[in-house]
């Protein structure tokens, strides 16, 4: 079973002319999922609460995206964005990965896939920042954690730049893992071997033009054991398409077969210890075609 959480005011999120992250990302994905998967069970993405973002997020943050209302396009910073339509999508972004992990605990569906915009994984407790104004997979997580109480929930970031919002966040819970595998140096220039945080984070950065073998190697060899050992009652995804060879931003040089690879392998992780519960979230992927191609392949893999 498989869901797919989005909602109309995710691509009211305007960025300004020629911005990478654009709601056409999102116009495009839509329009391959409904064309190579007809059959799918889409969701209304909900609004996150106050106290949902709260528990990842300070409150001068929340203030900051919910309570301004620019006129036009606002630079939060050079990267970073703020319309009239921001303060609604960030709150479905974000509502998504909630009501994502309730609908996968609840047995209501197995796996789910969060097809919304902005993206989440540099936001830091503090900061808007890297085109992202919430922390999507972040309070997906905290959610899973506290209302749920699980115990034990992982985190596998396969976007080619460093999640670093997400390893701050988490870098002292000892309930959760975080791996990451991205291109380094790169933005935003975090994500080094060393940094393990209490032992839960895991980087693998990459050299540029590293391609399959060495994205399959870091996943096979470290990240992917490193979730696997422990044991985990709910697997997330922060899905970024960024490591395309087509992708304008980076240079990882990777192709669509090895985005369902890594699907795949983390699908076996899932169900081999929770039953098969994964949530992924849409980040990263600025390449129409190869975004839309490699959604596709993301979701065939979810339902491997």
């Amino acid at each position: 079973m498989l869901q797919v959480f989005t909602h109309p005011a995710c691509l009211a999120h305007d960025t300004g002319p020629d911005h990478a992250e654009r709601p056409a990302r999102l116009r495009s994905i839509l329009g391959a999922l409904e064309a190579a998967h007809p059959d799918l069970d889409w969701q209304q993405a909900p609004r996150a609460t106050r106290g949902q973002l709260l528990r990842v997020h300070d409150a001068a943050l929340l203030d900051s995206v919910l309570e301004t209302v620019p006129l036009g396009v606002m630079a939060l910073d050079p990267d970073t964005m703020l319309s009239p339509g921001s303060a609604e999508a960030a709150l479905r972004a974000a509502g998504a990965g909630v009501a994502a992990v309730d609908a996968v605990l609840a047995g209501r569906t197995t796996r789910a896939f969060c097809a919304v915009r902005p993206p989440g994984h540099h936001a830091t407790a503090t900061t808007a920042m890297g085109f992202c104004l919430f922390n999507n997979i972040a309070v997906a997580a905290r959610h899973a954690l506290d209302q749920h109480g699980l115990e034990r929930v992982v985190i596998a970031d396969f976007d080619v730049h460093h999640g670093n919002g997400t390893q701050a966040i988490f870098a002292t819970e000892a309930k959760l893992r975080f791996a990451s595998s991205h291109q380094w140096p790169l933005y935003p220039g975090s994500g080094a071997h060393h940094q393990t945080g209490i032992g839960n984070i895991a980087n693998v950065p990459l050299p540029e033009a590293a391609g399959s073998a060495a994205f399959r190697a870091a996943w096979q060899m470290e990240l992917l054991p490193f979730l696997d050992m422990f044991r985990p009652q709910l697997v997330l995804i922060s899905a970024g398409f960024d490591g395309h060879h087509r992708d304008p931003l980076a240079n990882l040089q990777l192709n669509t077969d090895d985005f369902a690879w890594i699907t795949r392998e983390l699908v076996v992780i899932a169900n081999r210890h929770c039953g098969g519960r994964v949530v992924s979230m849409l980040e990263g992927g600025y390449d129409l075609t190869a975004l839309a191609e490699c959604c596709v392949a993301h979701i065939d893999g979810l339902r491997w």
